[in-house]
């Protein structure tokens, strides 16, 4: 099975209760990444999960370390953290571009996946910060310039478009709800296996050696609700996406 390392999807939530005179601050991390890392291991796959405060340290800076992996998922990270390793922005020294890192190893036959959220694609107010750089280069979609979220907090459920692929074989036509998603552009040359609101949901591409895509909602919640996490092609949805990126490794 595949080697994937999953970098984000956490979080630190620092907040204050206020008892009468006293206050009492306190802080938790929280983690949304359990669903997919539960369905991939139960899969087979290999998965390591980098918490969103270890990537700027700790996510790899030579494609060597690269290699370790077959599929890089980037979900809700912005490209901050990969570009922002703390001896540049601590101490003004010179560090690998991880972003051009990630597309060079794409296009020597690594497997790319980016999946929804509000640190995602362009993500809220635009912080995400993917749009022009090497990430929005090798992966099937165009990514806008500006805050890229479609809120939909009455759910809207995403569809097949009926492209035969691995990564959607066996799944139904309709899916269950999503709570959101990002607004996308479909490269020329990407396939959209699945839609939203008539926008794409799920697109991918070959890229040189390697493929990439690009899954336009949230792998947990907000936007992933039980209704979504708990369908029976959830585990099939992204064990098949991961096979496929991986693919091009084998």
């Amino acid at each position: 099975m595949s080697r994937v390392l999953i970098a984000g999807e956490s979080w630190i939530n620092a907040s204050t209760d206020f008892k009468g005179y006293d206050a009492f601050p306190h802080a938790q991390l929280e983690v949304g990444v359990t669903p997919l890392l539960q369905a991939l291991r139960r899969a087979g796959h290999e998965v390591t999960h980098l918490l969103s405060h270890d990537v700027a340290t700790h996510f790899p800076e030579t494609l060597e370390k690269l290699a370790a992996y077959d599929v890089v998922i980037l979900s809700d990270i912005g490209a901050n953290s990969l570009l922002l390793h703390p001896q540049v922005f601590a101490q003004g020294r010179p560090f690998p571009n991880r972003l051009k890192l990630l597309a060079q190893w794409v296009r020597q036959g690594g497997g790319l996946a980016m999946a929804g959220g509000y640190l995602s694609f362009q993500g809220f107010q635009a912080k995400a910060n993917y749009h022009a750089t090497p990430i929005e280069d090798v992966l099937p979609v165009e990514i806008l310039p500006y805050d890229d979220r479609v809120e939909c907090p009455e759910g809207v459920g995403g569809e097949l478009t009926g492209e035969t692929h691995e990564a959607t074989a066996g799944l139904e036509s309709e899916w269950p709800i999503l709570l959101g998603y990002q607004r996308l552009v479909a490269k020329p040359d990407a396939r959209v296996l699945a839609t939203i609101e008539s926008r794409p949901l799920l697109a991918v591409r070959e890229v040189g050696a390697g493929r990439t895509l690009a899954f336009a909602s949230d792998i947990s919640p907000h936007w992933a609700p039980a209704e979504f996490i708990e369908w029976k092609g959830y585990q099939q949805l992204f064990d098949q996406a991961v096979t496929w990126l991986a693919g091009a490794r084998d």
